[in-house]
């Protein structure tokens, strides 16, 4: 006789399972709630506002009452080029090639086959084999398609239906999407392609987190290659591929944070130390950066060796000490000049900051790509607590490996 607990083990089972194949189940959920609440919000009314704008400008380039101003494709396109605006089926070329071919192709199988049901196989197909073949494949650019063979019945359409209100609205949709995208939503549209050279040096070889495991090209090679169309690029392979390196490492390192490697008997200054005594303290503690802070003692930003030596005018005729007296020197109350005299006058602003609770992976790509080789560690009331050097994450790592036990040794029992 069976057991009841195997029979509903068994259907909990087979619902995961469905939920899976229909894409609700867990799996299914987690990249839709990735964005923020407020975030599906902007990007609704991002959508409504491109649709009634299309709408406007479709209405003032009308000259028949009864003829469309907009065609049904763009709602459909105002999901990808908002939601879904780094897929490479909503860059610019897919979208207006995937419009006006398909356009095109539905006016010349409407005027060229009289059946509806041939017309209408024939456009859908002819339109995706060519929008294959110049690789502008956009999903809504088949709705474009079926209007004409839809519309041949009732009232036929000619080849000005490609231009307006085809043409019309998708140079519309891609005007406000690009500026809906960049100056409201905050995201590259289009989306831009992955830099492989190291961009903090200015030299040619790859970066440092890229000189090791898969690479852009890899990935561009492993796209071409690849049997099925995928709607996704090498950037979001790439950073994917970054995110899963991450959890991994987090899972192998275990919970070592910031404040577990950080120093956190800080030497600060303020906006208005002056110079002298800023650079009297990098030399005296043997630092090669101090963090600027406000009175609630948050970070404002840091002025570093480099920032005095490239304001010090240095020059050929004077000694290098020289130069650097002339400029921490105090001009004189009675004399105008536009010498910096203040550290708040040279610092460097617009500071990248680690929280004390992040996991020292996300500390890895700042001080590698980005070339940074001190970070502040800040709390969640965002005051400073910490900084975290090159040598403190390298010290870290090698303690860790130190711990582990040594391949093949056993544990005592």
């Amino acid at each position: 006789m069976p057991d009841k607990t195997q029979n509903r083990a068994g259907g909990w089972s087979f619902l995961l399972r469905f939920e899976q194949f229909i894409g609700i189940g867990p799996h299914g959920r987690q990249s839709l709630s990735a964005t923020p609440l407020a975030e599906r919000l902007k990007i609704g009314i991002a959508a409504s506002i491109a649709i009634l704008a299309v709408i406007l400008i479709s209405q003032q380039f009308s000259s028949t009452p009864h003829w469309p101003v907009l065609v049904a494709s763009m709602g459909a396109s105002a999901i990808l080029l908002f939601a879904l605006s780094n897929s490479p089926l909503a860059q610019p070329w897919c979208f207006v090639g995937g419009h006006l071919v398909p356009a095109t192709i539905g006016v010349v199988c409407a005027q060229w086959v009289p059946d509806l049901a041939l017309a209408a196989a024939a456009t859908v197909g002819v339109s995706l084999f060519v929008m294959y073949i110049f690789e502008c494949v956009h999903p809504p650019g088949g709705a474009a398609a079926l209007v004409p063979v839809i519309a041949a019945s009732d009232q036929p359409l000619g080849y000005d239906f490609v231009l307006y209100p085809v043409g019309l609205n998708v140079l519309a949709m891609l005007g406000i999407a690009i500026a809906l995208n960049r100056y409201w939503l905050r995201k590259p549209y289009p989306a831009r392609p992955v830099t492989e050279h190291d961009p903090v040096h200015r030299h040619n070889d790859l970066s440092p987190m890229k000189r090791l495991g898969i690479r852009p090209d890899d990935l561009h090679q492993a796209l071409g290659e690849f049997s099925s169309f995928l709607d996704v690029n090498e950037q979001d392979l790439n950073q994917l591929y970054s995110m899963a390196q991450n959890i991994a490492y987090k899972r192998r390192m275990g919970e070592v944070t910031c404040a577990d490697i950080m120093s956190s008997d800080l030497i600060t200054i303020e906006y208005g130390t002056g110079l002298e005594e800023a650079w009297g303290l990098l030399r005296y503690h043997k630092v090669k950066i101090l963090p600027v802070v406000d009175r609630a003692h948050r970070i404002i930003g840091v002025v570093s060796l480099v920032d005095f030596l490239q304001r010090a005018n240095l020059n050929t005729y004077r000694t290098f000490a020289e130069d650097v007296q002339a400029f921490l020197r105090k001009t004189s109350p009675f004399t105008r000049s536009d010498k910096p005299e203040v550290v708040g006058q040279i610092m460097a602003t617009g500071v990248f900051a680690a929280r004390d609770t992040d996991h020292i992976a996300a500390l890895v790509p700042l001080l590698s790509d980005r070339g940074l080789h001190h970070i502040p560690v800040i709390n969640h009331e965002r005051r400073l607590v910490g900084m975290v050097t090159q040598s403190d994450l390298i010290a870290a790592l090698y303690n860790h490996d130190l711990s582990r036990p040594a391949y093949g040794a056993t544990s005592p029992v």
